[in-house]
């Protein structure tokens, strides 16, 4: 692929694309809810506090999906990060329905939000294949489509002609078929966001810009200290994915950063009507055709040193950047000359059993937060945020959300001791 030097930096495509600025409001002294993050989970949060009535302060560091969310590559897909079969042979297959249900739940959310307050952002649901590249692949994605449709949940497999009929430019030899889930969603996530805070604060939210230091506790109640000033709460919610440790210790060994690489090419005409995915590497990856015609591509982190796991740093790097150029030339051979535009990094969060946190946060009353969605925020973040908001009104975690408890069995080992 050939490199457009003008434009390459670590600016995400979603950045460029899309004004994220918002005015911001002064920090208050005191109010009902803080949210702290101004991603899909914080912006979700406070989105439904304010839709319900409570007064909410949305403090973000920079602007809204400067973090994780406005670096990924644009899916609101279902199921859990590892996959539903292997959530069910890792947590057994009434968790794995669980988790599944709470990720249609988001979807329904997102696309009521997105219809009900009438803001674009790209949003279309056309479906994602994600390409088998050997017959032991296209074996593993036969049982992973049955395991689906044995509960009752949409997926297809297909060969490798029907796989063509649905790509516009020729396979390369290698791509054997594919499995197909036909209600994954795609959008521009900075859009998605910033329509989601715009909608906040039509509801009477406060977004304000600051850099949250800690949380300390006055008089039984959570007092938030930012550099912008102090401001007390009756409880708050954390939206910080990957930075979550940073404000709460208990984090430590349950959410792990890791840097996700991505890039992104000039415009060309429509390729890939389909979100994509593929296991080139065994740590993945996935594309999309956003409709100007751009190709957003990310993955390839397995060719990191220690995979880009537990740093916090976004910065390029030439070993992951590298093998992303290599990704469409090697599938779609007649994209070999197509130019890269953007490079840029973003902070995603893993936990132990590929599961995210949402939770009150132990040893800080009051305090909830959501995190560790394995690269898959999206298909949780508006879900985890409608619930955290009950939970921080009603003053305890809401039932529905049990599967994502920080104090499952399969985070013992890991959780502080």
């Amino acid at each position: 692929m050939v490199e457009d030097r003008s434009r390459v930096g670590n600016s995400s495509y979603w950045h460029d694309t899309s004004d994220l600025r918002i005015p911001s409001s002064p920090l208050p002294s005191r109010i009902d809810y803080v949210v702290v993050g101004g991603g899909v989970v914080g912006s979700a949060t406070a989105y439904f506090l304010a839709k319900a009535g409570h007064k909410v302060a949305l403090i973000e560091r920079v602007h809204p999906a400067h973090g994780a969310t406005g670096r990924n590559g644009g899916f609101i897909g279902f199921g859990p990060a590892e996959g539903y079969l292997g959530a069910q042979q890792r947590l057994g297959t009434a968790a794995a329905q669980q988790i599944y249900e709470l990720t249609r739940f988001n979807g329904k959310l997102a696309q009521q939000i997105i219809q009900s307050e009438g803001f674009d952002c790209h949003f279309r649901e056309p479906g994602t294949l994600n390409l088998s590249l050997s017959a032991s692949d296209h074996a593993d994605a036969a049982r992973s489509v049955a395991a689906l449709n044995a509960d009752g949940y949409q997926a297809e497999l297909l060969d490798r002609a029907q796989v063509q009929s649905m790509i516009n430019t020729p396979l390369g030899e290698e791509i054997v078929g594919a499995a197909y889930s036909p209600s994954s969603a795609m959008i521009h996530s900075g859009r998605l966001v910033k329509g989601v805070v715009e909608a906040a604060i039509r509801h009477g939210a406060l977004l304000c810009i600051a850099t949250v230091d800690r949380i300390e506790h006055r008089d039984g109640h959570p007092l938030v200290i930012t550099d912008q000033g102090n401001i007390q709460a009756q409880s708050v919610v954390l939206g910080l994915n990957a930075w979550s440790r940073q404000i709460a210790t208990a984090f430590n060994g349950v959410i792990t950063p890791v840097r996700g690489q991505i890039m992104s090419t000039e415009a060309i005409a429509p390729v890939f009507y389909n979100g994509m995915g593929t296991d080139i590497t065994p740590t993945g990856e996935y594309w999309q055709q956003t409709l100007d015609g751009s190709i957003v591509l990310g993955g390839c982190r397995n060719v990191a040193h220690n995979k880009d796991v537990d740093i916090y740093d976004i910065g390029i790097t030439d070993d992951v950047q590298h093998a992303l150029n290599g990704v469409l030339p090697r599938l779609f051979p007649a994209l070999k000359d197509v130019k890269i535009t953007r490079r840029w990094a973003g902070m995603m969060a893993f936990t132990p059993d590929y599961v995210p946190v949402a939770d009150a946060v132990p040893g800080l009353a009051n305090v909830w937060a959501g995190g560790g969605f394995c690269g898959s925020g999206m298909p949780f973040g508006f879900m985890v945020g409608y619930y955290l908001a009950q939970s921080a009104v009603e003053q305890k975690t809401a039932r529905e959300i049990a599967p994502l408890s920080y104090h499952r069995p399969t985070l013992a080992p890991h959780r502080p001791q």
